[in-house]
């Protein structure tokens, strides 16, 4: 089975957050999986795993995926790639615009070819017609089961005792991996940084496959700040007050708004006396390139 260098996992940390909330116990602990690797960050590397195996066994030609000018996806992929020895292509939403993230992405090999927003809607119809390539397609932000599966294996570094799990949700595939290696006893929240984004729940019940596991999730729609990839100042704020406490970096698209919602649902009386909460950190920091320089205190 191949494994990148960090697949041992040596760079992985929980950085523990005690938070007091009166005539109750609650403990928080966030678990840093941004500290992986800094391209293949975050929940990156446990989705794209079971991918890059597959595609080895399958001596594909290359590893072709999707993603928008700032996807946190295609850039770890190109990267985890490389690293690989895995020539891949990104299929890229929309007019040809370079981005940081875009760049970095074509500095790891990766060739990347810009499709119309309505061509990129029909990928089926895109991969039929590369039907004869030789490619392994990985679908947007590594949805599918080899991701789910590959995602299930955060729950190494999560210990048994928590009782609560929460994330946040783009397409649903780090969710879907939680609720399969969860326990029991343990609540999976789910905070989608999309609006309108309940569709997504059926994507997460597609991987997940059991409907008792599907019981398990709590859909907390109500965190996303107006949209993908939307925020204020207030979030801004905040971001650099989470710095300033704990040195803990978070992302305005993904990591903030999880992070918003789990100290909000505590302000709120909404965890039981004694629970223990783990936040999954996934990554995406490098999504903060599209601010100003100097508006966060850690960039």
């Amino acid at each position: 089975m191949f494994t990148l260098p960090f697949d041992k996992m040596p760079y992985l940390q929980a950085i523990p957050l005690t938070y007091a909330v009166v005539n109750q116990n609650i403990t928080l602990t966030v678990l840093r999986l941004d500290v992986i690797h800094p391209e293949v960050s975050g929940n990156k590397w446990f989705k794209l795993q079971f991918y890059l195996n597959e595609a080895f066994q399958k001596k594909s030609s290359h590893i072709a995926t999707f993603g928008g000018a700032y996807s946190n996806h295609i850039l770890a992929t190109a990267v985890a790639c490389k690293m690989a020895g895995m020539p891949c292509i990104g299929f890229i939403r929309g007019e040809e615009k370079i981005t940081p993230t875009l760049k970095a992405a074509a500095n790891a090999d990766m060739e990347l070819h810009f499709i119309s927003r309505t061509d990129y809607r029909n990928k089926t119809l895109l991969q039929q017609q590369f039907h004869q390539s030789g490619y392994y397609w990985v679908q947007e932000g590594g949805y599918g089961e080899p991701g789910a599966a590959g995602a299930a294996t955060i729950h190494r570094f999560i210990p048994s005792q928590t009782t609560h799990i929460a994330g946040a949700v783009g397409t649903g595939t780090m969710l879907a991996g939680l609720l399969k290696g969860a326990v029991p006893h343990q609540t999976i929240l789910g905070i989608p940084v999309l609006k309108g984004a309940e569709n997504i729940q059926q994507d997460i019940a597609l991987l997940v496959k059991e409907q008792e596991k599907m019981k398990q999730m709590v859909w907390l729609n109500t965190y996303h700040f107006g949209g993908y990839a939307k925020h204020n100042n207030q979030l801004l704020q905040q971001m650099n007050e989470w710095w300033q406490l704990y040195r803990l970096p978070t992302d305005k698209v993904y990591t903030a708004k999880l992070m918003w919602a789990v100290f909000d649902l505590i302000e709120k009386n909404y965890f039981p006396s004694g629970s223990n909460i783990v936040a999954v950190h996934s990554g995406g920091l490098q999504g903060n390139a599209s601010l100003l320089p100097h508006i966060l205190k850690f960039s």
